[in-house]
């Protein structure tokens, strides 16, 4: 597959750069951003996915995560796909929300009209897009972690849960754990894929573990939430995801943070320490 450079800028030794390429499974022009470090050069380095929130895209992450200087020392290549499909031709919601239609695919495949045509993010994140990095950069495919905020926490959890022969490990900053059970979540996947619970289901990490369709990670999740986020009753359900990870005997790593919300200020505070987790895992 062709893709198109679009940006490239040097950072830490080695460069922050976007991409254009036209996507099958979204039937769009879609972007992503990556950090490029500089071991590439030398031999594949493992490649850490990066899933952003509601209202983000592409270049959200290497702007404001403070991300670059670890990564390069750790030798990590980041990816930063966009948060939905985009285009004169991709449905939108009607009253222009901001959790709902662009900028909010949910990492989700839709299954109802008129979003099933381009809203296809779990494919893309999981097929699509890993195919065009192993084919245009010099990245070891076996190890590959994933992780995310808020939304692309959601996505980060529900993808990295589903998909363990592909991502070594996860972490996420205060996502959205049951979003089967939030407003946000009930919007998105009524709206994505019909009034059938059960496909949200799959799409919804807590269910995912009660549910047991699952394979045992082979290393904890790290999770960090703010205690002063505005979303943490209401949407994020962090409580709930522990307690059933408990039950079921799933590694996780819990911090809570007194003052923190739960925007770039929260995840660039602790954002070497999630780079440091996955490179205990896919760096060694």
């Amino acid at each position: 597959m062709t893709i198109e450079r679009i940006k490239s800028d040097k950072a830490f030794n080695g460069s922050v750069e976007v991409y254009r390429h036209l996507s099958k499974v979204n039937n769009c022009s879609m972007q992503f951003s990556i950090f490029r470090p500089q071991q590439e050069e030398d031999s594949p380095v493992p490649l850490l996915t990066w899933l952003s929130g509601l209202t983000c895209n592409e270049d959200t992450f290497m702007f404001k995560a403070g991300a670059l200087k670890m990564a390069s020392e750790l030798g990590i290549m980041i990816l930063a796909p966009d948060t939905s499909p985009r285009g004169d031709n991709v449905p939108d919601d009607n009253d222009g929300a901001y959790d709902f239609g662009l900028g909010a695919g949910f990492y989700v495949n839709a299954t109802e009209s008129p979003w099933q045509t381009n809203y296809n993010m779990y494919d893309y994140v999981t097929a699509e897009l890993p195919s065009i990095i192993s084919s245009n950069f010099n990245v070891n495919n076996n190890r590959q972690g994933i992780f995310g905020h808020s939304m692309g926490g959601h996505g980060a959890l529900t993808i990295g849960l589903k998909n363990p022969d592909l991502y070594k490990s996860i972490s996420a900053f205060a996502p959205i754990c049951n979003p089967v059970n939030c407003p946000w979540g009930k919007k998105a996947l009524s709206n994505y894929l019909g009034d059938d619970v059960t496909k949200w289901n799959t799409y919804d990490a807590t269910e995912i573990i009660i549910a047991g369709n699952y394979k045992l990670p082979l290393n904890p999740i790290l999770i960090d939430q703010g205690l002063d986020d505005e979303f943490y009753e209401r949407e994020l359900s962090t409580d709930r995801f522990e307690q059933v990870s408990k039950d079921k005997q799933l590694a996780i790593i819990l911090r809570r943070h007194a003052g923190h919300g739960h925007g770039y200020y929260f995840i660039s505070t602790f954002i070497e320490q999630h780079l440091k987790h996955h490179a205990k895992f896919l760096c060694n």
